[in-house]
């Protein structure tokens, strides 16, 4: 075995209880995906000795086809303790090789019979019926695990090859007209000449509405429309030296609408995710300012998914010609909702700034805007306040309104609160709010974090409960500003095991 491979399907796993299982569950459905049933329960073996050896750190699945075997790869960047054990299955081959910081534990095996006998076997018990269904159940989830839309189309060809067809060329439509995004063929050594022959097809000549036949020499090409919502996506062509029966062409049939469907949503994401990070990034500070006298740092961290707009913000800009203002908020959810109430927000706080509102004016006059939105408004909480450099360190006027406390950490290591907790914006309509003054001496920093890092949940345990980020600060006496920026970052991070579910937005001031 030879080259490169022609197909590589990988997940990441969390550690617990259910790595091993998920990992060996995976496996089943890759090996299902690429019609090496031969080798199914080895392959699972093989995937859980590997997987109970690292479980108890993340670690990544790589499957790799190579035509005639395959390759199981389990990345780990943190390296295990002990040396690696070898499949409890016998296996073609089988090592350990080390990249920087990550081990790669693998495992290699060869597959019996060729791709024909394969598709032959296949064809033969799916006129039984159940391997049938069995057959749209495995391609239906695959097809539904990713809404990559550079993923679908290699899915589509994995599941189809070597079961229906010899090879699979997935194309796209195009202004240009149809484009081949993506192509395998059961013999990776024919891929260039496949790739050459195909280039000579008339691709366009083909039904974009219904299944049908193209010329390419003596080969039969059937070419399946990938249709979605009534829109033409594109088309699957699949390969074989002998003709299609009526019960593979079915069969194709039902793929194409699966696989045009995941298309489709992956279109649809993607271009929603698109949008939504563009207007995550408009909603935060376009450049970072010089301040004198300033040293400071920014970690954000949204938790949604890429097609949510997370409710956390910050922002520091010049607002008169000797001070700077700065701000970091929480608005209650996340999406489009909150992101409106986020740049109103933003804007607001720039604009009055900049007319010589105080910040408690500010906020006074924020909390109107806000509730003149009506059903439309979100709570918010915002710590804002003005920076002005003095020439023993920096003076402060803030205000907290309903936001987790700021902490003052002294170069000796104490830490104490230094604002007053007053009501968070969005609720009454008659609230006025009064700025406390802070003097940072030359060393001392300013922390202003989101309840992504006080509200850190580990098991019925918050960070904050007892002090908890207060001790945690006291610890970065002496660091920039954006070392205890990352430092807070990491401490909540690794505060819990699971993900956060929440946004994460952290501002260090620190005075020169």
């Amino acid at each position: 075995m030879t080259g490169s491979p022609h197909a590589v399907l990988a997940a990441t796993f969390a550690p617990g209880e259910t790595a091993v299982t998920s990992a060996m569950r995976f496996t089943r459905e890759v090996m299902t995906a690429w019609a090496t049933g031969g080798v199914l329960h080895t392959a699972e073996q093989i995937a859980g000795d590997l997987a109970e050896q690292v479980a108890d750190e993340p670690f990544e699945v790589i499957w790799k086809h190579f035509g005639d075997a395959v390759q199981v790869e389990l990345r780990q960047r943190s390296l295990p303790q002990g040396d690696p054990k070898a499949p409890s299955v016998s296996v073609e081959e089988w090592g350990v090789t080390f990249s920087g910081d990550s081990r790669v534990h693998w495992a290699r095996l060869t597959l019996p019979g060729s791709a024909e006998q394969v598709a032959a076997e296949w064809l033969q018990e799916s006129s039984r019926g159940t391997h049938w269904l069995g057959f749209l159940a495995d391609a239906s989830d695959l097809l539904a695990g990713t809404l990559d839309p550079d993923m679908v189309p290699a899915i589509i060809a994995q599941v189809v090859v070597p079961r229906l067809s010899s090879w699979c060329a997935v194309y796209t439509a195009d202004d240009a007209g149809p484009r081949l995004v993506y192509l395998w063929h059961a013999d990776e050594a024919r891929n260039d000449a496949l790739r050459e022959q195909l280039a000579e097809m008339d691709v366009s000549a083909a039904d974009n509405r219904r299944t049908s036949a193209i010329a390419m020499g003596e080969t039969q090409v059937l070419a399946v429309p990938l249709t979605a919502r009534g829109r033409s996506l594109g088309l699957m062509c699949l390969g074989r030296p002998d003709r299609f029966t009526d019960e593979v062409i079915q069969f194709a049939e039902d793929i194409g609408r699966r696989a045009a469907l995941a298309m489709d949503n992956a279109r649809l994401y993607a271009q929603q995710a698109a949008a939504n990070r563009a207007l995550q990034r408009s909603l935060l500070p376009p450049n970072e300012p010089e301040v004198p006298g300033l040293d400071y740092g920014v970690v954000y961290e949204p938790a949604g998914e890429a097609n949510e707009v997370g409710g956390d913000f910050y922002d520091l800009f010049k607002a008169g010609d000797d001070y700077w203002r700065f701000a970091i908020g929480d608005v209650c959810g996340t999406g489009p909702e909150a992101a409106a109430v986020t740049g109103l927000a933003r804007h607001t706080l720039r604009l009055l700034a900049r007319e010589g509102y105080g910040v408690a004016a500010v906020l006074g006059r924020l909390n109107q805007a806000i509730m003149e939105e009506g059903e439309r408004a979100r709570f918010l909480t915002l710590l804002h306040g003005d920076i002005t450099p003095v020439a023993n360190g920096l003076e402060v006027r803030l205000v907290s309104a309903g936001h987790p406390e700021a902490l003052r950490l002294k170069p000796n290591g104490k830490v104490e609160a230094v604002t007053t907790p007053q009501s968070l914006l969005g609720v009454f309509h008659e609230v006025a709010f009064e700025a406390d003054t802070v003097h940072l001496d030359h060393g001392d920093v300013l922390l202003a974090v989101t309840d992504g890092v006080t509200e850190r949940r580990s098991g019925g345990r918050l960070l904050d409960d007892d002090g908890g980020l207060a001790r945690m600060l006291s610890e970065c006496a002496g660091l920039s500003a954006r070392a205890v920026a990352e430092r807070i970052r990491r401490g909540a991070a690794e505060f819990a095991a699971e993900p956060s579910a929440d946004d994460l937005a952290i501002l260090v001031l620190r005075a020169r």
